[in-house]
């Protein structure tokens, strides 16, 4: 089951036609749906949560906490709608663009993907075009 919650006063777009979205790409990668709660937050609650359980005392857009059993995706993501909002002025995207980006991502990491080299990076990069060409 996916489930979105906010902690703001974001209010998600389309939420049915987002969890079947991120349930093909789950799927197509080879996994089942568990639990999956998407957070929509601040940049202080996030960075609350960045310093208290990941011991980073920086800003990001999205921690995704991994609490897969086996094939089966089971995780807590949190987004940061004002991270979300400048990274897609940053790179000159539309925010809903952006943020879908951001919701796959977390998926992706959860699917097994990593981004911490170039190489990985540009895997991950392709693999977010490819699930948000089939959103579209």
């Amino acid at each position: 089951m996916i489930e979105f919650d906010s902690q703001n006063d974001f209010q998600l777009e389309n939420e049915h036609a987002i969890k079947v979205w991120i349930e093909s790409i789950i799927q197509s990668e080879g996994y089942r749906v568990g639990e999956i709660l998407y957070v929509f937050c601040d940049d202080d609650y996030l960075h609350n949560i960045n310093v208290k359980f990941l011991n980073h005392d920086t800003l990001t857009d999205i921690i995704t906490f991994d609490y897969n059993l086996g094939k089966q995706i089971n995780s807590e993501i949190y987004i940061s709608i004002p991270r979300v909002l400048e990274n897609s002025q940053n790179f000159n995207t539309r925010f809903k663009d952006e943020l879908n980006r951001v919701i796959i991502h977390g998926i992706l990491h959860l699917c097994g993907y990593k981004d911490e080299t170039d190489s990985e990076a540009k895997e991950m990069r392709h693999k977010e075009d490819l699930a948000l060409a089939k959103l579209k």
